[in-house]
């Protein structure tokens, strides 16, 4: 799961570097849609492992941090 928030985090990453910062060039119709598309699709993966992740340690007695730093580690994130 936390690999699949950080493809869509980077998919949303790449977008904006793309298009550039909205403020200094107006994004098209089209670009605003995909942008906004892929953000949502990034927020609400990230909304899910957040969940997963505070139901496993509250279910397991451990630290919801704890836990959320070993699934990172395990996605191949550094901290």
């Amino acid at each position: 799961m936390q690999r699949t928030v950080d493809a869509a985090h980077a998919q949303a990453e790449s977008l904006r570097e793309q298009y550039g910062p909205p403020g200094t060039r107006p994004w098209s119709a089209r670009q605003s849609q995909t942008y906004e598309t892929a953000w949502r699709a990034w927020r609400d993966l990230a909304r899910d492992v957040q969940a997963a992740v505070t139901t496993y340690a509250t279910d397991h007695g451990e630290g919801r941090q704890d836990v959320e730093a070993r699934v990172k580690r395990a996605a191949g994130q550094t901290e």
